[in-house]
Order: C-alpha cells, then sequence, then structure tokens
C-alpha cells in the first residue's frame, strides 16, 4: 500500500514538472526572440535614432561604393531609414480590418448559435473554419486579382464622390487607384480575421447557460436586449481575447498584404486609397535587397522595424489583458432597467 502511494506521489511530482516546464517553454521562446531582435537591432537603433521613428524615407544608399562609419557602426554612404509610413501602413490597415471584422464577426456568430437552423449553422460553422486555415497567399492573389479591381472601380469611387470634403472624412476623397492600397489592404485583412473572431465567438455563446438567457427573457427583455444585456457580458471577456487573436493576424500578415498594398516605400499614403505598405510586408520584400548590404547595415534596420512591430504586438496585448480583467470584474446586469 505505501509503495503504491509512493508511485502516484511520484507520477504526481512528473505532472507538476512537465506542466512547470510546458509553461516555461513559450516565456524563454519570447524572451530569445526580443534578445534576438536588440541584439541585432542595436547598431542600426545607435545610427538611425529617434529619426527612425519620424522620417519618411527608406534609402538604402550606395551599398556597392565607400562605406563611413557612424557612432562605431558602419554603413554604406547615403543610406537613411524612416519607419514612419510603415508604422502608419501597419496601424491603420489593422485598424479597418478589426472595425469591420468585429461587428460581422459577433453578428454571425449569433446568428450561427441562435438563428440558423442546426445543419445550416453546422455547414456555415465549418466554412468559417476552413475560411481560417486558408494560405495568406490565397488571400493575397483573390485580393491582387479580383477583388482589388472590384473594390478600385465599383466601390471606391462611390465612397471617394459621397465623402464630405471636411477634416478627417476627406481622407476618403481622392483617386480610388488601380485596385491596391489601404483600403484593399485593411478589407483583404478583415476577411482573414473574421474567421478568427466568429468562430470563437461561437463557441462562446454556446457555452452561456441557457437558464441565464431564459430567466432574462422571463424577466421581460427582448431577444436583444438579452444578448446585449446577458450574452455579451458574459462571454465579453472572452471575445477581447479573439479579438487579440484577429488583431494578431492582421499586424503580422505578409504575404496577402505584399501583394495587395503596392509595396511603396518613403512616402505617407495621402488617401485611404493610396498604395502603402507595412511592416511585416516591407521585411519580406527587403530582405533579398538588403542581403546584399557588405554592411549588413539594411539587415539590421530590418532587425529594428521587427522589433517595433514586437513591440506594437506586446503592447497590444498587454492592453487586451487590461480589459479582459476590466470586464471579468463586471457584474452581469440581469434585470437591470425591469
Amino acid at each position: 500500500m505505501l509503495g503504491r502511494v509512493r508511485d502516484v506521489s511520484r507520477r504526481g511530482l512528473a505532472v507538476r514538472w512537465a506542466g512547470g516546464v510546458g509553461a516555461v517553454i513559450p516565456l524563454l521562446a519570447l524572451v530569445f526572440v526580443l534578445a534576438t531582435l536588440i541584439i541585432e537591432a542595436l547598431p542600426a537603433i545607435r545610427v538611425n535614432g529617434l529619426h527612425f521613428f519620424t522620417a519618411t524615407d527608406w534609402n538604402p544608399g550606395n551599398i556597392y561604393g565607400v562605406t563611413e562609419v557612424t557612432h562605431g557602426v558602419a554603413h554604406p554612404v547615403g543610406a537613411d531609414y524612416g519607419a514612419l509610413p510603415l508604422i502608419v501602413g501597419t496601424l491603420a490597415t489593422s485598424a479597418i480590418a478589426l472595425i469591420i471584422a468585429v461587428p460581422v464577426s459577433i453578428g454571425a456568430a449569433f446568428a450561427l448559435v441562435e438563428r440558423l437552423p442546426k445543419r445550416l449553422a453546422s455547414t456555415v460553422g465549418v466554412t468559417l473554419e476552413l475560411l481560417a486555415g486558408i494560405p495568406s497567399v490565397i488571400f493575397g492573389l483573390w485580393g491582387a486579382m479580383t477583388f482589388g479591381p472590384f473594390v478600385a472601380h465599383h466601390i471606391a469611387p462611390v465612397i471617394a464622390r459621397n465623402a464630405p470634403d471636411v477634416p478627417v472624412l476627406d481622407y476618403f476623397r481622392g483617386d480610388p487607384g488601380h485596385g491596391e492600397g489601404m483600403l484593399v489592404s485593411g478589407l483583404v485583412l478583415a476577411v482573414m480575421v473574421i474567421p478568427i473572431i466568429a468562430s470563437t465567438t461561437r463557441d462562446l455563446i454556446r457555452q452561456v447557460p441557457v437558464l441565464a438567457r431564459e430567466g432574462a427573457i422571463a424577466l421581460g427583455m427582448s431577444e436583444w436586449e438579452c444578448a446585449r444585456r446577458v450574452t455579451l457580458p458574459w462571454v465579453s471577456s472572452g471575445i477581447i481575447g479573439a479579438v487579440v487573436l484577429g488583431l494578431a493576424r492582421a499586424l503580422g500578415e505578409t504575404m496577402a498584404v505584399a501583394m495587395v498594398s503596392g509595396a511603396v516605400l518613403g512616402a505617407m499614403p495621402a488617401n485611404i486609397y493610396s498604395t502603402m505598405t507595412t511592416i511585416a510586408a516591407t521585411v519580406v520584400s527587403q530582405l533579398d535587397s538588403a542581403m546584399t548590404d557588405s554592411t549588413d547595415f539594411a539587415v539590421k534596420t530590418l532587425a529594428e522595424v521587427s522589433l517595433v512591430l514586437m513591440v506594437i504586438s506586446l503592447l497590444a496585448n498587454v492592453a487586451a489583458r487590461v480589459l479582459v480583467r476590466r470586464a471579468s470584474a463586471t457584474a452581469l446586469p440581469v434585470g437591470r432597467g425591469i
């Protein structure tokens, strides 16, 4: 009997150790990636300075000519890098994607759970999961060859003609373009993000206790009030997590954005239809040419801009955790106003 107890204790200890190691590995991986980026980017940080975040030029300089040394770092003559357009493009396309994807995803999740027949809901749910697994290059090809030209010829001209000529809204005026640019990139990202948020939200809504919803309806709430005051608060923290997953996909998307954005460096977008680029798309499009820099300064600069993208992603996750804690601490307003 005593030997059996010892055997169970050893198994429990082994499970605890395995769980602890499994929990530490992701943290170590994050620290390793962050430390690698910092080490690789330090030379570029010393040379580029704060000018890197305010400048718009992206000029690798004369990579085949004489090099010069600045702050102990060798780099090509005339090298001048600015990441402001890349940061703006990354944040703008991700914002467009979330503005469109979040309400559509939540509405689709409610329709799948509460409105559609079970067989149809199951079919649509499988379709959503299949969309989430499609490679990004397929979305990029679809956006460049079909969706982008459709937006440029049928949607963007209508918005550009009817947008008010007032500050902020005049950003929607101008040349609709030819199927590439910020608007098309944001819409393609929205299509890629919707399956992630919708499928996660659907599973969360299914976990809401039936008694809570039936009790709210019994108190006199309509179905809309029940969804707004009971279901959404119940799953709000989970929805925030789903939105963060979608935001991470939008921030880090590479191939699809590189194919539909126009991949234009060194210029701020004049309007929402302008060609532009993002941090991730710039890294993948400029890496080959950066490898030809004998000083490796171009590669170091790409490491610096990658570090900026990682910091943006970490800040978004920290903000999401704060929102989740606040949402989790909010009591359900069942019966309020009845």
